[in-house]
């Protein structure tokens, strides 16, 4: 993994001897990640940046599991943000720590324990070599899959350092695997479950014992590891299972959970949907049209229709927002727009893309487009009245009084969609309510539309969509 903020500069002691005068301190892995978690607690500092809605549930139990020097299993259905979570622990490392140049397992120059690098220490005594090691280097991952083996977690032996000579009993042939190669540092195994029992056996010495063994060599090699994983609740009893004895060793299992209010909903699409400049042409999508993709998938999340055991990952909200802002650059590049604004046409698009992400129950078989579509319209119309339904719309309504009606859809232009329109008094108090500050003829059709589509949900107007046609073609009347 690696930071997107910019690294200290580099210590400058290059041998253990001026590792000693200077002062420097060794300290287990745990105690050091004790330590930076109780200094940035005291200064206020963000403890786990980028975590949105799991301050009063999740992450006070996390914290005092890391302050009690625990392993632990993060539990919780797809979505909830376990990697990324897992992956902000390595920001409470020291920023960089020395090691043992050259050293595959990150030996600490005060207490190395590989063979090779006692063998050096005692050979070069304070001139021992001495490189520093940037925390994002100290954090490894695994995805747990069948098919990973005992070799690639703990170890095994290396047959191109057999055939240069050595001997098969000789502790230098061995090739480490991923966790002793994490020593000092933080090991993650995703989906635990899915790993073979036989596999997961592996781990029980890493957890309790706090060293590995490999293929039966008299090889006694004591890690120093924070091991945190990650587990869906429906793991246990599905694909796979964790082992009793593995579970016991954790000392700490977290609950975590999808967002319990909308506006952690709609701070973490703002987040982590990347709509922000699609194909090099500026794309917008508008509070209101993010808030009823919030409101979608907590209505998708609540639904009887969807096998709740399964979830409905956050990732259903971030790729519906990036599809809706994909359907306004279309339409701007094919209207020749210099800017893309979403609106409602672009909704409709996101119930196709997004059905294969949700898990519904057997009864519900060939009705689930229709489910989506009910819940979408829902949504649009549970944002419309928090924020338009107050609002004094008569003249827009006033605009279909001599029967007139507008055609809207998903490749109808901005300033086609106003001409049609036409002017309308109190637009202005309509974008303020909706929070749009821009006077862009992007943001006033959005706008618009997205009044028209409330006012018909609320059967003040009547609407035809065209049958057949998947670019949200639709007319609004009286």
């Amino acid at each position: 993994m690696r930071s997107s903020t910019p690294r200290e500069s580099l210590p400058s002691e290059a041998t253990l001897g001026e590792l000693r005068t200077s002062g420097h301190v060794q300290r287990p892995v745990k105690a050091e990640i004790r330590r930076n978690l109780l200094a940035r607690m005291r200064s206020g500092e963000p403890r786990f940046p980028g975590i949105l809605g799991f301050d009063d549930t999740v992450l006070p139990h996390l914290e005092r599991a890391l302050l009690a020097g625990h392993d632990l299993v993060l539990l919780g259905e797809r979505g909830q943000g376990k990697t990324r979570l897992i992956r902000t622990l390595a920001g409470l490392l020291d920023e960089w720590t020395p090691v043992v140049a050259g050293c595959e397992i990150n030996d600490h120059p005060y207490e190395p324990v590989c063979v090779r690098c006692r063998r050096l220490a005692a050979d070069k005594g304070d001139d021992l070599p001495v490189e520093w090691r940037h925390r994002d280097d100290r954090y490894g991952e695994k995805l747990a899959t069948p098919d990973t083996s005992v070799g690639d977690l703990i170890g095994d032996v290396d047959p191109i350092k057999v055939a240069e000579g050595r001997t098969l009993g000789d502790p230098e042939t061995v090739h480490f695997g991923l966790v002793p190669r994490t020593n000092r540092g933080i090991f993650s195994i995703n989906e635990l479950p899915d790993l073979a029992e036989r596999i997961q056996v592996a781990l029980l010495n890493v957890l309790e014992e706090r060293d590995v063994q490999v293929r039966g060599y008299a090889l006694r090699l004591p890690l120093d590891v924070l091991l945190v994983a990650s587990a869906n609740p429906e793991d246990y009893t599905n694909r796979g299972r964790i082992i009793t004895p593995l579970k016991d060793r954790f000392g700490a299992e977290i609950r975590t959970h999808y967002p319990l209010e909308l506006d952690a909903e709609l701070a973490l699409i703002r987040q982590e949907a990347d709509f922000a400049d699609l194909a090099g042409l500026p794309a917008e999508v508008p509070d209101h049209l993010i808030e009823v993709i919030g409101r979608f998938t907590r209505l998708v999340r609540e639904s009887t229709a969807v096998d709740a055991r399964s979830g409905v990952s956050a990732r259903f909200a971030l790729a519906g927002a990036e599809t809706v802002a994909a359907g306004a650059v279309r339409r701007a590049a094919l209207a020749g727009e210099e800017h893309a604004v979403a609106r409602v046409c672009d909704l409709p698009a996101v119930v196709p893309s997004l059905m294969g992400k949700v898990e519904f129950e057997v009864s519900e078989e060939g009705r689930e487009q229709e489910v989506l579509e009910h819940l979408l319209r829902r949504a649009i119309a549970e944002t419309y009245r928090r924020t338009l339904g107050p609002a004094d719309l008569s003249g827009l309504l006033d605009r279909f009084d001599s029967g007139d009606s507008v055609e809207s859809g998903e490749l109808v232009p901005a300033t086609e969609l106003l001409r049609r329109i036409g002017q309308v008094p109190g637009l202005a108090k309509i974008m303020e309510r909706l929070g749009m500050s821009g006077e862009s003829p992007g943001q006033a059709a959005a706008a618009l539309e997205f009044a028209l589509e409330g006012l018909f949900l609320t059967r003040r107007l009547s609407k035809d969509a065209a049958e057949g046609r998947a670019d949200g073609t639709a007319t609004y009347r009286t």
